[in-house]
């Protein structure tokens, strides 16, 4: 299985077009990239041809990255908190901005996060994927897991 695949099967289950289920998909796994450490998430990556090429896409520690976030005070608070808090809370921070600027509301987000977790988990397998994910736990609670 490859990260269309995976793209595929989240749009479809979650109700979501296509660029909107990439962009969510790739968000996500940016945050892994950014914030789980060692080889796991490595290893999560290498199981999912096309994710970590998906994750750089929509990389949310690039610049510009919450430009589309409305800007104003919660861009200036995102970037205060990434900056003292460092990269891995400001990669969390930046994502879950983007999933919220992407204009889906808590249901779909957590709908296309279930999905998406049950995709890696057949891909990477149930233990990898948990691995993975438990270095995160705050992503966690953002997607309803």
């Amino acid at each position: 299985m490859n990260v269309q695949d995976i793209v595929n099967t989240v749009s479809a289950k979650a109700g979501l077009d296509e660029p909107t289920t990439e962009k969510v998909v790739g968000t996500i796994f940016s945050v892994l990239e950014h914030e789980a450490e060692g080889t796991s998430v490595s290893s999560f990556f290498d199981q999912i041809p096309g994710a970590d090429a998906l994750a750089q896409k929509y990389d949310v520690m690039a610049a510009g990255a919450t430009a589309n976030s409305g800007g104003g005070l919660l861009s200036s608070l995102q970037g205060a908190l990434g900056g003292v808090l460092g990269e891995k809370a400001g990669a969390l921070i930046n994502g879950v901005a983007v999933l919220k600027a992407s204009g889906l509301d808590m249901a779909q987000i957590q709908k296309a996060g279930t999905t998406l977790t049950q995709q890696a988990e057949a891909a990477a397998g149930p233990d990898l994927t948990n691995q993975v994910l438990d270095q995160v736990p705050s992503l966690r609670g953002h997607l309803g897991l």
